[in-house]
């Protein structure tokens, strides 16, 4: 039995759900108000003791085993939650070697470091007489000493070497003040301090973790006006978000993150109240920061300046482009890089820009009001980028039209909805005042087709084949083997869904979260165009996932042994479509099944009869979408009984 297996016989799903959710008893299951979304009207949250699931029939429509509970619950991903869950049950992961030993002991010692440097700036602003001038700055910017303590805010003197005696008298050795990045390296020897006269702002990880730090200079003269941590085994600028510790929850309830530019901003925007803003700290957004985000909200609002985001020159070019680190330079607007971002991801991006020479933190602490509002009227990005294109331009100027549809048409290209599509390029002809077609002649130049991926290696032969882990399901083994086996498959399956009016593959259709984590990270290497799908799925996976994934494919290849998988074959196509519209049929009847116990909890709660009749009507209506979408794969699956029967014969079912 797997490490994950055995979790989840030692854990009860209803006590670990209980530590969230109030729960009531209710036959074999028990209900409750979904922890995810606001709702204390009607509890559309069920717990399923028997399979070790959960679901949500409100807002949220999701469900899942005990990792994916976790998983949603803290914004974790599928290793965190193994950790966690692992130490609950007392279940031992696999051992860390030595080296790993090592490696994990010196990066706490640098996070202590770290630690230790924000009790000696902390008590500079606080209680030193060279620091308060920092502390009239940050009350004259109107922040109060609660959010200046939330925020743990410090101040570095203007001094080379107090920061560095003072770790060094904590028994910290230089080697590890410059490997924390606290400290520089002179040319003739030995270190001095890298922040010197500057307002100092810890840098958490979402964990809550130090990671490094930002420093605001005091002084004129100091350049740049914004420093940072150097690039270290913590600190990784495209891969953490300031504030993230403080706002996950709020950006869970509000189901939308606010993204804007500075540290300043955060701070000011959590003390008016806005508590979900967290900031990319001055540089341009990374898909890594994007998917941090997504694991809590996929509604994600772009709050940049106005002499940014209002400047066409800004727009010019539409890529990505900063500076190094430690210099100051404006973030170019990348709006085809989030464009795409947003298809891959499947997330809501928008954008809104400010009044001309105001900070967001300047607006939402003199009128919150104001700041709600231009939050409400954020636009997508593709309207906003052709109303700063559009702005202050002759659009009866036919060049002007062409080399504006020239720089917004590779935008829509892009977009991964085809009514989206369809929407954006009639808002293009309308504004330009143009026919449509004309649009919908504009072609980009043809992209490089992606390579075949390179074939899976062979496994060791010998050896007795492994046995299937305690409550897996064969069916879910299959088709994610057939899937990690060969990744642009997914493709075709979903146009055979498509053609029988169904959804495409959803991770909904697996049942743990161990196999939703492994079919997405096939999803994100045919997303991507950087690396072979078969090597991409394999980097995504953890030590103990990627291992759950080979034996799938070990399985496979015994399956292989016994007839070849070709799919390029119609007739083994259509045997491995079967078997998914298999897996879509026992998901579908595994929701009906969850649905018509909460239709019966819904039928005997005590409540209002308006009520009682509105929420009743809704789970019938469910329920009845969901029949008919079963009764539609059952009648494809009949079409196709023959080679259903021959690959249950295949796996010895």
């Amino acid at each position: 039995m797997g490490s994950i297996e055995e979790i989840k016989e030692r854990l009860d799903i209803v006590q670990v759900v209980s530590e969230t959710v109030k729960l009531r008893k209710s036959g074999k299951n028990y209900v409750g108000f979904c922890p995810f979304h606001p709702n204390t009207r009607t509890p559309a949250f069920a717990v399923f003791p028997e399979s070790g699931t959960w679901r949500c029939f409100g807002a949220c429509n999701e469900g899942g085993d005990i990792f994916k509970f976790v998983m949603k619950r803290e914004g974790w991903d599928f290793r965190e939650a193994l950790q966690f869950l692992a130490e609950k049950a007392g279940v031992e992961l696999k051992p860390r070697t030595e080296r790993e030993g090592e490696e994990e002991a010196a990066l706490q010692r640098l996070r202590e470091a770290l630690e230790s440097a924000l009790v000696f700036y902390r008590n500079n602003l606080l209680q030193g007489e060279d620091g308060k001038a920092a502390l009239d700055y940050l009350r004259g910017r109107g922040f109060s000493l609660a959010v200046l303590e939330r925020f743990e805010l410090g101040y570095a003197p203007a001094s080379w070497e107090a920061a560095r005696d003072f770790l060094l008298g904590r028994g910290f050795s230089e080697q590890e003040l410059l490997n924390a990045g606290l400290v520089s390296q002179r040319e003739q020897g030995g270190v001095y301090d890298r922040f010197r006269n500057r307002i100092m702002i810890p840098i958490r990880d979402a964990r809550g973790r130090m990671a490094g730090f930002g420093a605001r200079a005091m002084s004129d003269e100091d350049h740049p006006k914004y420093l940072n941590s150097p690039q270290t085994a913590l600190f990784d600028k495209g891969r953490l978000l300031y504030g993230l510790d403080k706002a996950r929850k709020a950006i869970r309830k509000a189901d939308q993150a606010v993204l804007v530019e500075g540290y300043m901003d955060v701070i000011g925007l959590h003390q008016a109240g806005f508590e979900n803003a967290v900031s990319p700290m001055g540089t341009a957004l990374t898909m890594q920061q994007l998917r941090l985000i997504k694991r809590y909200t996929r509604r994600m609002i772009l709050a940049l300046d106005a002499d940014l985001a209002g400047s066409q020159a800004t727009l010019r070019g539409l890529t990505l482009a900063r500076e190094a680190m430690d210099r100051s330079a404006d973030p170019v607007f990348d709006a085809r890089g989030l464009v795409r971002y947003e298809g891959r991801l499947d997330a809501d991006l928008r954008v809104v820009s400010l009044p001309a020479g105001v900070d967001p933190d300047e607006v939402a602490l003199a009128d919150a009001a104001a700041w709600e509002r231009l939050v409400q009227q954020a636009q997508p990005i593709i309207p906003y980028v052709l109303d700063v294109l559009c702005q202050g331009q002759d659009l009866e100027d036919p060049k002007v039209k062409a080399e504006i549809a020239r720089q917004v048409l590779p935008l829509v290209q892009d977009v991964a909805d085809a009514v989206e599509r369809e929407a954006y390029r009639q808002e293009i002809a309308r504004r330009l005042k143009v026919d449509e077609r004309a649009l919908l002649g504009w072609r980009s130049p043809a992209r490089r087709p992606r390579r075949r991926p390179a074939p899976t290696p062979a496994p060791a032969q010998g050896g007795a084949p492994t046995p299937l882990p305690g409550g897996e399901s064969p069916l879910e083994r299959f088709c994610l083997g057939v899937l990690l086996l060969e990744p642009e498959l997914l493709y075709r399956i979903d146009r055979q869904f498509q053609a029988l009016a169904m959804e495409r593959l959803q991770p909904g259709d697996f049942t743990g979260a161990d196999h939703q984590v492994i079919f997405q990270a096939v999803q994100q290497a045919l997303s991507q165009e950087h690396e072979e799908p078969n090597r991409f799925w394999r980097q995504q996976l953890t030590e103990e996932l990627a291992a759950h994934a080979q034996s799938m494919l070990d399985e496979l290849d015994r399956l292989g042994k016994m007839a070849p998988l070709s799919t390029d074959q119609p007739k083994v196509f259509d045997e491995i479509v079967a078997r998914f519209l298999q897996l879509r049929k026992v998901s579908l009847e595994s929701r009906l099944s969850d649905l018509r116990f909460l239709l019966q909890v819904a039928q005997e709660t005590q409540q209002s009869e308006e009520e009682a009749r509105r929420d009743v009507l809704e789970y019938q209506r469910q329920v009845m979408q969901l029949a008919t979408q079963k009764a539609r794969v059952e009648q494809a699956l009949a079409h196709r009984q023959g080679h259903v029967d021959l690959i249950n014969s295949r796996m010895g079912r």
